[in-house]
């Protein structure tokens, strides 16, 4: 009500008893009651219509509602003359402008912002250099905002509209991108890098619709090159968690792989050209519980017996159905586990990453492969066959009780999560049925 509060104080200089006494007194009285309430009436009207918008521009229309029945009043109920109401009101303007210049600034700023709605209620925005938080209330002064931290800000319209307003994931998109950068030596070949941080970011938000990462060489300098893993993150508020979650999994990756992050103005030694540094198998054997039971001596002689493979995007490694005897180490990159139920589609089980370990039960049971895996980015995986391992196994029979424990672990692990809500569980073999195997596929008494 302060635009009719107003009107009626423009009007105060010209306020008289009428001639007509008492009834004259309840004619002016009903004639600005009726135009008020008709304004009230309208503005309800305009504030269900513009229910969807922000709270400014339905106030703004009844403040325009407001002024225009004083005016009316002024003009229609107590027939001023409209030279002298001017000079009143701009008289009361000009002071009251004065003594509220920076509360107007806020207001007429609120009134821009809502005209414009750069952003609206839910929106995460930075209004100003490191001030950044969800939208929680647009008013006519000033937009109060709760960080991150659930600390509350209230900070005033006229600021806002003066700098750069960032909005993370407004409308429909609902997410944005960011990214966290790694160093890594010049000397890894870029192809690779990209391999093992893809897969990486991968296995960081493999349950998150559109997170859709990928990875970029930013720069090169000091020695150094600098990669940019960008990502998709669902919601502003979340981005903290989320850049821990895809640096925790980059940092596991490099461990898997033997590499680390590069530091400046180190001294850069080139490798030779194409294959993995000398020991990055050895490191990748040390990280796999499987090969746990074998001594420092077997997992070299195992390292330099495997077999490395380069599959593009979409390539099948092995297929479900097919007799296998090898296992496989993912070295880098990513895979896709699908199974084919039957009399049901094909559908995607699991995701693998760098450092996984595929196919153990075809390499020491002879079993037939349990699913299809295709390459999901361009992956190295290194192959282990039968008659690599057999030599070991026979000079060192005490190795298959270990294996055995460590592979009916793994079978129960994997039993215990069926491959489709509705499939039943099956049982888990037994370690004596998995021993057995093992001695009848090696022929080992």
């Amino acid at each position: 009500m302060l635009p009719g509060s107003l009107a009626v104080l423009a009007l105060l200089p010209y306020l008289a008893l009428p001639e007509a006494g008492w009834a004259g007194i309840l004619r002016m009285l009903a004639g600005t009651a009726f135009w008020f309430c008709a304004a009230w009436l309208v503005a309800r009207l305009a504030g269900l219509l513009l229910a969807q918008h922000p709270k400014l521009l339905s106030d703004l229309v009844a403040t325009a509602l407001f002024l225009a029945a004083g005016v009316l009043v002024a003009q229609v109920v107590f027939e001023l003359p409209g030279t002298g109401l001017i000079a009143t009101s701009s008289v009361l303007i000009a002071v009251l402008g004065f003594a509220l210049r920076n509360t107007l600034g806020d207001i007429f700023s609120g009134i821009a912002l809502g005209m414009e709605s750069p952003y609206a209620i839910g929106d995460w925005i930075e209004a100003t250099e490191g001030c950044a938080g969800r939208v929680t209330e647009i008013s006519w002064r000033a937009t109060k905002l709760v960080t991150r931290d659930g600390v509350a800000l209230v900070v005033p319209n006229s600021l806002i509209a003066g700098h750069r307003i960032a909005v993370y994931g407004a409308g429909a998109m609902g997410r944005f991108r960011c990214a966290i950068q790694v160093p890594l030596d010049a000397a890894v070949p870029a192809e690779r890098a990209r391999r093992i941080l893809l897969a990486a970011a991968l296995e960081a938000g493999r349950d998150v619709p559109g997170f859709a990462p990928d990875v970029v060489l930013a720069d090169m300098s000091q020695g150094f090159a600098m990669y940019a893993v960008r990502f998709h993150v669902p919601d502003y508020g979340e981005e903290t968690h989320w850049r821990d979650t895809v640096a925790g999994a980059v940092q596991r990756a490099l461990r898997h792989t033997g590499l680390s992050l590069a530091q400046p103005a180190r001294d850069v030694r080139l490798r030779r050209p194409g294959g993995a540094p000398p020991d990055a198998r050895m490191v990748l054997l040390d990280a796999i519980e499987i090969f746990r039971p074998f001594s420092a001596e077997e997992r070299t002689a195992i390292a330099a017996a495997l077999q490395a493979r380069t599959l593009p995007p979409g390539a099948a490694l092995v297929r479900q159905g097919e007799a296998g005897d090898s296992l496989f180490l993912l070295a880098e990159g990513a895979l896709d586990i699908r199974i084919a139920p039957p009399g049901r589609a094909e559908f995607l089980a699991e995701r693998l990453t760098q450092g996984a370990v595929l196919g153990e039960m075809s390499l020491l049971t002879g079993q037939p492969r349990s699913a299809t895996v295709l390459a999901a980015t361009e992956a190295v995986v290194l192959e282990l066959r039968k008659e690599d391992l057999d030599p070991i196994l026979r000079a060192r029979p005490a190795l298959l009780e270990g294996l055995t424990a460590i592979m009916a672990e793994r079978q129960a692990r994997n039993m215990a999560r069926p491959a489709t809500p509705d499939a039943p569980t099956p049982a888990a073999p037994t370690r004596e049925d998995i021993l057995a195997r093992l001695k009848s596929f090696f022929k080992i008494r």
